[in-house]
């Protein structure tokens, strides 16, 4: 009787640990969370503004924040690129320069127009896309990781207006990641 039950207690803890257990069968999309990004088939991590967790500071704005959760399948070298909407092409208007960061990694610099992108449907009239390069930045180990930049054109939601005049000239709609090829 005392056998079966032992017998009985060890079959019902390994078929618990058998469920507890993830098999790799393709069910790791259950544990990623709603308001995380998946990084792209071809390497690349696109971050937009409107699906990031943000935080403004009405004192000083040039502390504000964006901050995604991403899942990194393919590690690697990545070209970083901020895109701007902004009605001036020939200046955006940064007064501080964007931190970007994921884990222990930064780059920082000011956005210039590197790229002006007319008729894209990210933006809309009077605004132009401004694509701006950032530097490159080694992410080592495939997994998951906490992307935040900060930068004052990061503008509250509730308000799209403020009362500096150069808010309304430029604001940081979405960062990327593009892998760079091996040659």
């Amino acid at each position: 009787m005392k056998r079966t039950v032992i017998l009985l207690l060890m079959g019902i803890a390994v078929v618990g640990l058998l469920f507890s257990c993830n098999s790799g069968s393709g069910s790791d999309k259950q544990h990623i969370g709603s308001n995380t990004i998946v990084q792209q088939p071809d390497g690349t991590i696109s971050l937009n503004l409107e699906k990031a967790d943000c935080y403004s500071d009405k004192v000083d704005p040039s502390v504000n924040t964006a901050e995604w959760n991403v899942v990194v399948s393919k590690s690697g070298r990545f070209n970083v690129w901020i895109s701007s909407a902004t009605k001036d092409t020939t200046d955006l208007k940064y007064s501080h320069s964007v931190l970007v960061s994921v884990h222990d990694t930064r780059i920082e610099g000011v956005p210039e127009c590197d790229k002006i992108i007319r008729n894209s449907s990210e933006v809309s009239y009077p605004y132009y896309k401004a694509d701006s390069f950032m530097g490159s930045m080694y992410i080592k180990d495939p997994g998951e990781y906490n992307i935040q930049v900060i930068s004052e054109k990061i503008l509250p939601t509730e308000s799209k207006r403020s009362d500096k005049p150069s808010a309304d000239i430029s604001k940081l709609i979405s960062v990327s990641f593009t892998p760079v090829i091996k040659r």
